[in-house]
């Protein structure tokens, strides 16, 4: 029985999200597991967090599903939307008579579908015809050998999903070979030849996190920062009267947010704010997976009773990618912006508890459920907390960015 989710995404050639892989605790391989389908329609959709459907992990985009041959070919669960989930075909599978024709029929019933870890074997070519995407891990063979590769393909509209792209480089190369799609982290790295110089506006805006990092806000910088832009006002606004945040009164400046929310709130809509601002024109999801973090870090810190002002271990989920940001190498970055010398040291992977909240928030987003099972119990934390925990800052998150 499987009970929590985590989603990596997969983004088109212009780095926006198009779709979620779903990765399952307690399947196989991260695969939906092999259970049978009565208990998945009633216990399953009741006991975890699918509850409110597919549609809720991945903000009504596709989600990616792997699933093993017994699962395909027995037990697939049929309350799956066919617009709505990608299935995967793991590439251990033997391709039986029994296999393609469920292939087959799934096509038939509209399913899209997808081979995973493509090896380029000859055995895969009797489904290609009902075959949508093709999945190829490129850390699996050299650049040369994939374009090698995929000239053996036959000629068709099969979609090429990059899978483990990991630099901008790598992700260059491969839409020049003719892939569309992509999954991997190269979306949050530093383009450093672009090198943005930070201009006085960015360096305003990162001593504005300098401030929320503060046990005290300076309120005649902050009234100088907002008044040399008057739509930073309106952003922050925006993200405070969010209905995620559950106010029930309308905030109509900072001054009233001061008051109404209090200092500490108000710190972390800042920086909130603030990562929003520097990362306009960049990929979106490098927002939405430091807004996870950093709220999966505070929940995290408010369990273990840490000292909440200033937000540390929300500054430093929220700052896990401000290098890719800023497009500058981390150190860089980190001379120019005035924050908690903690934070600063849980950003270079140095070891204290805000890196130990930040590696564990990054260790469950991946699917990576051993390691992050073991490393929470190292830091005195259950393994069901922590994913009911991720659970909890993925909804928020999603709350926070849907009405922006």
């Amino acid at each position: 029985m499987y009970s929590y989710v985590a989603r990596q995404p997969i983004l088109d050639i212009n780095k926006n999200v198009i779709a979620y892989e779903l990765l399952f605790r307690d399947g196989k391989s991260n695969s939906f597991p092999n259970i049978d389908p009565n208990l998945a329609t009633s216990n399953i959709l009741t006991n975890n967090h699918l509850t409110l459907g597919i549609e809720q992990i991945t903000g009504d985009l596709p989600g990616y599903i792997n699933f093993h041959a017994i699962t395909l070919i027995r037990r697939f669960p049929s309350f799956l939307d066919p617009k709505k989930v990608v299935i995967e075909i793991l590439e251990d599978l033997d391709v039986s008579n029994k296999l393609i024709e469920t292939v087959k029929l799934l096509k038939e019933k509209g399913y899209t579908l997808a081979l995973d870890d493509f090896d380029f074997d000859k055995k895969w070519d009797v489904l290609l015809p009902f075959i949508d995407i093709i999945k190829v891990d490129v850390l699996a063979f050299s650049l040369l050998d994939i374009s090698k590769l995929i000239r053996t393909l036959p000629d068709s509209n099969i979609t090429l999903l990059a899978e483990k792209v990991e630099t901008l480089e790598q992700f260059e190369k491969l839409k020049m070979l003719g892939f569309t799609s992509f999954q991997g982290y190269f979306f949050a790295k530093p383009e450093i030849l672009k090198q943005r110089k930070i201009t006085t506006a960015k360096q305003n805006i990162l001593d504005l996190i300098g401030q929320a990092s503060k046990t005290e806000l300076d309120n005649e910088v902050i009234g100088d920062i907002f008044s040399a832009d008057p739509g930073l006002t309106y952003k922050l606004l925006r993200f405070i009267n969010s209905p995620t945040y559950g106010n029930n009164q309308e905030i109509t400046s900072l001054k009233h947010a001061l008051v109404y929310i209090g200092e500490l709130e108000l710190k972390k809509f800042i920086t909130l704010l603030a990562l929003s601002d520097l990362n306009a024109g960049k990929c979106d999801e490098v927002m939405r997976l430091s807004l996870n973090r950093a709220k999966f870090c505070e929940l995290v810190s408010q369990t273990k009773l840490d000292e909440e002002n200033p937000p540390k271990a929300f500054l430093t989920g929220m700052l896990s990618m401000i290098d890719g940001v800023l497009d500058h190498d981390l150190e860089f970055v980190l001379k120019a912006l005035p924050i908690h010398p903690e934070i600063k040291s849980a950003l270079r992977n140095e070891s204290n508890y805000l890196n130990d909240y930040l590696t564990l928030a990054k260790l469950i987003e991946t699917g990576d459920w051993q390691k992050s099972e073991a490393f929470a119990k190292k830091i005195d934390l259950t393994a069901e907390y922590c994913f009911e925990t991720h659970q909890e800052a993925l909804a928020w998150t999603d709350g926070m960015l849907s009405n922006q």
